[in-house]
């Protein structure tokens, strides 16, 4: 059995989406460095910091709650990347795109199996 959330693939995905979204973020224009930049940031931090906290639970019950709100930030990041590219301040990403798929995929399947055990 893993000894740290640092072992779970779907962390270090969301690790490396966290990295890549915050470039991004750092290169929106100065009018939403602060509403949208801000947003986004917080949004992205999010889906690893519950992945780690939930690990960190008693109960499998406790953690496959916890990845339900990482999927949900997951999701605010989808939105508020869309967002960026319809006002035109970023390019598609699809690198962007196949991770946080990924990271998706992988956060239902490890509730999954929670719920299941």
């Amino acid at each position: 059995s893993m000894k740290s959330f640092r072992e779970l693939d779907v962390w270090n995905k969301a690790m490396e989406l966290t990295d890549l979204v915050y470039e991004i973020a750092s290169k929106l224009p100065q009018s939403e460095k602060y509403a949208l930049g801000d947003q986004i940031r917080r949004a992205v931090v999010s889906i690893p910091s519950n992945i780690a906290e939930g690990f960190g639970r008693d109960s499998h019950k406790d953690f496959a709650h916890f990845l339900s709100i990482a999927r949900g930030s997951l999701y605010e990041v989808d939105t508020q990347l869309e967002i960026a590219l319809r006002r035109g301040y970023i390019k598609k990403n699809d690198t962007i795109t196949s991770l946080m798929n990924d990271v998706s995929k992988m956060l239902s399947v490890l509730s999954k199996r929670l719920r299941s055990t």
